[in-house]
């Protein structure tokens, strides 16, 4: 697959700057064969992948960065990476399960609603280093695989 389009954002964590990030996203996505609800999906996972490196990745702390790369490739596959370099997940494996949350104030659904509406959802992370979560869907119009 070759990569059609992409955009990079830098954002300093800040949570004003979710909203951003989702818009952003959204925005750049829209050109794919998708609908509306498409496309509050995807500012919804990235309202998550975005606060989760603010607040699990950073404490909360304003002055650090978060990088999104979002590529589209010429087989109308969206890919997401959000990328923290704060303190990282100790236990992954434990941080996937639904309804856990390392802040007990929280409902610990983010990682959930990632996998649940994307395709495909990596997360890497080092302890002391950051995490990294790839999102990626496919966008393939019904009277594409109605022909294929």
């Amino acid at each position: 697959m070759n990569i059609k389009n992409y955009v990079r954002l830098e954002l300093q964590s800040k949570p004003e700057n979710v909203s951003f990030a989702r818009s952003c996203v959204g925005a750049f996505a829209s050109q794919l064969d998708c609908t509306l609800e498409d496309i509050e999906e995807i500012k919804l996972v990235v309202s998550e992948a975005v606060s989760n490196a603010i607040i699990h990745g950073y404490g909360n702390d304003t002055q650090q960065k978060i990088e999104i790369l979002v590529t589209i490739t010429d087989h109308q596959t969206l890919e997401i990476i959000v990328k923290d370099y704060g303190k990282g997940i100790e236990d992954l494996q434990q941080a996937l399960e639904p309804a856990y949350s390392s802040e007990p104030q929280r409902m610990g659904l983010g990682f959930t609603f990632m996998k649940s509406f994307m395709d495909e959802m990596d997360v890497s992370t080092r302890p002391g280093e950051g995490t990294s979560v790839r999102l990626k869907r496919s966008y393939i119009s019904k009277n594409k695989q109605a022909f294929a």
